[in-house]
């Protein structure tokens, strides 16, 4: 970004050959930790994985276990993740912060860690039992006993986990090829096991193993980064309150992210929830590639501020708020004006009945990415996680009591408007509590240029849509061209600094390589 005084910390262009750029910790026998640069190339390759695979898996899930199949494991997988949200309380979030501070230190780290693993043993305990009795008990769940019973172990894996420790630890190169690898697995044996709908339950745990299965690996890894033991004189008292906090904010979050699928699998049936999720997913995969940039930023954010380095701190947020709304603005454009042809590719001609809520859902990811940055970079790496608790919980009223009135009518529609509605005012919220920082960066926004670009793309693809009449894929393919081409052409010409930098890297790259 030209506004933006670049530093080693940011850019590695002036790092020597072959050395990595000092970015973050520089004291000996810390871990190795990348500059900013490589981390967002990381995670933007592991986020293209959590683009490309669903794009593999879920055109034949959903046409192998149809709507009501697809449905009944999605409404699993929302109710699991209530009992791993309070298994986890806030941990992943205070965990990556309390870990990042301490990162230089060997012995302080494994402190930390042991410390924050001894909490989370014991409410992991207590919520396992809670889940498998819920399951015998609640008749809802009963119905679905052998699955319900399949995603216990995602409970118990997630503890072993502690992803929070590689992501204080900026380990995100480890992150994606384990992730990428489990991936593979999984499709794998999804293709090997899962050919009929009666073999939803198989698919549950194809799922659990995809997402869970890493968990042993990072258990067994994190030797290389913390010295297991039995520590005493630990400080466990000082995790209670920003865990708390952050649990309450998990919570909230949850109720307008989770509680969808939940409550129209109460008050409608199997095949309004795999409307609704067909939908989600499409979504999700849209916000994974929005806040690519924004998630590698905590623990170097958090970093900055333990230092002093507010300058820097204030850089990164500049340029997290405007890689996303470089992301998001044109995404959400181009998928709510194709999202028809997108499900019907992507899942099939039964589920084109999904393209409203897809069309309200994909419009929150606007939304979703500028509190990721705003919410947790900003607000939780300055430990101002009450303010993040008061914008969700605002979000979470305004969800639950949406869903109360819309669902019964309209359905997957109907969760969806709430879903946006409850973004729109969690934004709304965080804007407020962040005002001062936004001031002093107003003049790095590139938003006009932004809504510029996605206005021309948008003249460029509507005629393909209104005129083009052809299979879903080739409508995607020509207005994806005609969309994103006019869209990055427009940026070139108004020298978008993101854009250039981009070019500039691929270009050095390639040219170091020749050489």
């Amino acid at each position: 970004m030209s506004e933006v005084k670049q530093g080693p910390e940011i850019s590695p262009a002036n790092a020597p050959q072959g050395e990595p750029p000092k970015s973050g910790p520089e004291k000996s026998g810390g871990p190795k930790v990348h500059s900013v640069r490589y981390n967002f190339l990381m995670n933007f390759i592991l986020t293209a994985s959590q683009f490309l695979f669903p794009l593999i898996t879920f055109p034949y899930v959903s046409r192998i276990l149809h709507l009501t199949g697809n449905g009944k494991v999605a409404f699993a997988v929302s109710v699991v993740s209530y009992f791993m949200m309070v298994a986890s309380l806030g941990i992943p979030t205070h965990g990556i912060r309390a870990c990042a501070q301490v990162r230089d230190d060997r012995e302080a780290l494994s402190r930390t860690v042991f410390e924050l693993f001894v909490i989370n043993s014991v409410t992991t305990l207590i919520i396992t039992v809670a889940y498998v009795a819920s399951v015998f008990l609640v008749p809802r769940f009963r119905a679905e006993t052998p699955l319900f019973l399949i995603f216990t172990a995602n409970i118990v894996l997630n503890l072993f986990g502690m992803n929070w420790l590689y992501q204080a630890l900026e380990q995100y190169d480890y992150i994606t090829f384990r992730s990428i690898f489990f991936k593979l697995a999984s499709i794998v044996l999804m293709f090997l096991f899962v050919h009929e709908e009666k073999d939803y339950v198989l698919y549950g745990a194809i799922t659990v193993f995809a997402a869970a299965g890493s968990n042993i690996l990072n258990f067994i890894r994190a030797r290389q980064f913390i010295d297991f033991g039995i520590y005493r004189n630990c400080n466990y008292r000082r995790h209670f309150r920003p865990i708390l906090v952050l649990f309450a904010q998990s919570m909230a979050i949850s109720i307008y992210t989770n509680l969808d699928r939940v409550m129209l699998g109460f008050m409608k049936t199997d095949r309004d929830v795999g409307i609704y999720d067909a939908a989600v997913k499409i979504k999700n995969i849209l916000v994974s590639l929005v806040t690519s940039f924004g998630n590698v930023l905590l623990p170097r954010m958090s970093y900055y501020l333990k230092e002093g380095r507010t300058a820097e701190y204030k850089q990164l947020a500049a340029r997290a708020l405007n890689a996303t709304l470089l992301m998001s603005l044109p995404l959400s454009a181009f998928m709510i004006l194709f999202a028809r042809d997108a499900l019907i590719f992507i899942s099939g001609a039964e589920y084109a009945v999904a393209a409203v809520p897809m069309q309200l859902l994909t419009f929150s990811t606007i939304f979703i990415g500028l509190t990721g940055v705003l919410g947790i970079q900003v607000l939780v790496s300055q430990g101002k996680e009450q303010y993040v608790l008061y914008s969700v919980v605002t979000g979470a009223v305004v969800d639950f009591v949406l869903n109360l009135i819309l669902i019964p009518k309209y359905a997957a529609a109907g969760a969806a408007v709430a879903t946006m509605a409850a973004e729109i005012c969690v934004l709304a919220v965080q804007l407020f509590f962040t005002r001062d920082l936004l001031l002093e960066v107003r003049r790095k926004f590139r938003l006009p240029f932004y809504l510029l670009a996605t206005a021309i793309g948008l003249a460029g693809a509507v005629p393909v849509f209104l005129f083009f009449d052809s299979r879903p894929f080739f409508r995607l393919l020509l207005g994806a061209l005609a969309f994103f081409g006019l869209y990055g052409v427009t940026l070139l010409l108004v020298k978008d600094p993101d854009v250039y930098e981009i070019l500039n890297t691929v270009r050095g790259r390639l040219s170091r390589k020749k050489a």
